[in-house]
């Protein structure tokens, strides 16, 4: 059944599941009562402008959008840069709104490049959100949807100290400077000052391709075998250094390391000891959530305002790793299959 106001059986099926997601009380489709969204609305065509297309931290980021897509019938696109390319991104993001697509999520790793596309973009207006990095507060955004990367910086340099107390620990970070990863940096030099330990901390540019990330974190250990901590901030380099830890047994010796995103990988790493911890920043929800607000503004008439999401800090440890590594689901990218319950 069509019509204003009347609902088939999969629209009904796909707006019991959007109640569920958005809280609503399961007799809010009951007896007349009120439904989330039971007019046609067109098709929206949403655009992700992405930094790093490859990188598999990104696949369940993915996998949230199309599944938030599919929930609320509209499309999703991603687009972007494969290395981080500053220039491709803005290029992508105007093309997108050439098309003019109905919203868009853009990552803005670079504090100014992006300023004038999103002004372009809600001229003509195309709402747009940022997800996994903000920017600079000119960006005019609607709103930012991603962890507080500088506070979860400080998490991680917090942590760092009170397992590694004093010494020489090295942080590597794939893209010096850009706003994803940059700030986590900075928070945990600050937390590492902060504490007043005797704790000599070195950053280290790896890159974006995760076999040449490796190879650096390697060489590094290699030149510097007196280090007391390897961490990282970004899922490439926690993944070259788990395999530099597994690799030369730095666990036996004393070397403690972290880093971050839970790549499998990285969790095979803490489940067996070579990692202290990962932080997880829940790349599922950086792609759900986007659409889902971008879904709102459009279907209300911009009435419902994005609003500004921390998707959180979770540390796992060897205390939880094991679901996390026992579990596929695509929450963690870790499968393609929808699955409930997961198991």
């Amino acid at each position: 059944m069509t019509g204003p106001g009347r609902l088939d059986r999969r629209a009904l099926i796909r707006l019991g599941a959007a109640a569920a997601a958005l809280g609503l009380a399961p007799d809010a489709f009951a007896g007349g009562g009120p439904v989330a969204f039971p007019q046609q609305h067109p098709t929206w065509r949403f655009v992700f402008v992405n930094h790093a297309l490859t990188n598999p931290f990104f696949v369940p980021a993915k996998y949230g959008s199309q599944d938030a897509a599919a929930l609320l019938g509209v499309e999703v696109e991603w687009t972007g840069s494969k290395t981080s390319d500053v220039g491709e991104m803005v290029r992508a993001m105007r093309h997108a709104i050439s098309r003019r697509v109905d919203g868009i999520a853009v990552s803005l790793i670079d504090p100014q490049a992006f300023d004038a596309p999103t002004s372009a973009a809600l001229a003509r207006k195309i709402p747009v959100v940022s997800y996994n990095a903000d920017g600079a507060k000119a960006n005019p955004r609607l709103a930012y949807i991603g962890q507080d990367n500088y506070q979860s910086g400080l998490e991680l340099g917090g942590r760092l100290g009170g397992l590694v107390g004093q010494g020489d620990v090295f942080l590597f970070i794939a893209t010096p400077h850009q706003l994803n990863i940059q700030p986590r940096i900075d928070g945990a030099l600050d937390a590492i000052r902060d504490s007043g330990r005797p704790i000599a901390a070195h950053v280290v540019a790896t890159g974006v391709d995760v076999h040449a990330e490796a190879k650096k974190i390697e060489a590094t250990y290699l030149g510097n075998k007196g280090a007391k901590g390897l961490f990282a901030v970004d899922a490439g380099s926690t993944a070259g250094v788990a395999a530099v830890m597994r690799k030369y047994k730095l666990r036996a010796k004393g070397v403690h390391a972290g880093g971050y995103d839970l790549l499998q990988s990285t969790l095979r790493a803490i489940h067996a000891g070579d990692l202290d911890f990962a932080i997880d920043q829940q790349p599922y929800l950086q792609g759900f959530l986007p659409v889902l607000q971008l879904f709102l503004y459009r279907y209300s008439g911009g009435l419902v305002h994005p609003a500004e999401t921390n998707t959180g800090l979770n540390f796992v440890t060897r205390a939880n790793a094991a679901r996390y590594v026992t579990t596929k689901s695509r929450f963690e990218g870790s499968s393609a299959q929808e699955q409930y319950p997961v198991g």
